[in-house]
């Protein structure tokens, strides 16, 4: 086990640093996994946009839809690709900045004690089969590595401002292939 980690890094995936992320606050159990969903600009898939976007290295001006996100600074620990690859971007054992305002299980500050994986898709749009593939192995890992406890969308910590991953997410595939106790998993999976 020791040698899929180093450092919070996941020695599987492909390491592209990003500059946002922070240090956790002391003593923080890291016991949640926040499931999100990202495309940029929305609808398209598969250029560096979002690698582009968690390095701030994304060019505004590429895309009428950037000027509305223009200046934002956010990370996510991972993301997975519409091919099931998988790119992380904070070490885990660090506070990337991908669930923003939200709560969960009266805790606020989500980011300060979960791990964010991105999918590359549309909320409330469906998902490929790579992915589930990888995240249910990534999922898999960081529960060994960290003993998470629960699992939860984006949706889910900060329902008044996001709604991704969306009803296109299967929750019951991942629950299924991961065979952790429903407890685990959102309520309205």
């Amino acid at each position: 086990m020791t040698t899929m980690w180093r450092d919070g890094w996941y020695s599987f995936a492909k390491h592209t640093a990003s500059p946002n992320f922070g240090p956790r606050p002391a003593n923080t159990s890291i016991d949640l996994l926040v499931v999100h969903a990202i495309s940029l600009p929305p609808g398209h898939y598969g250029g560096p946009e979002i690698e582009a976007l968690f390095t701030n290295t994304l060019d505004w001006d590429a895309h009428p839809y950037f000027q509305q996100i223009r200046g934002t600074e956010v990370s996510a620990h991972f993301v997975i690709r519409r091919d099931g690859a998988l790119i992380q971007f904070v070490s885990c054992d660090d506070r990337a900045w991908h669930a923003g305002r939200s709560s969960f299980q009266g805790r606020d500050n989500c980011n300060d004690f979960s791990i964010g994986i991105e999918l590359e898709g549309l909320e409330g749009h469906s998902f490929e089969a790579p992915q589930y593939e990888t995240l249910s192995s990534v999922c898999a890992a960081i529960e060994q590595h960290y003993k998470l406890h629960h699992i939860a969308g984006h949706e889910h910590v900060a329902p008044d401002r996001k709604q991704d991953p969306g009803s296109g997410f299967d929750w019951p595939l991942l629950q299924q292939s991961l065979g952790w106790a429903d407890k685990s998993f959102p309520a309205k999976n």
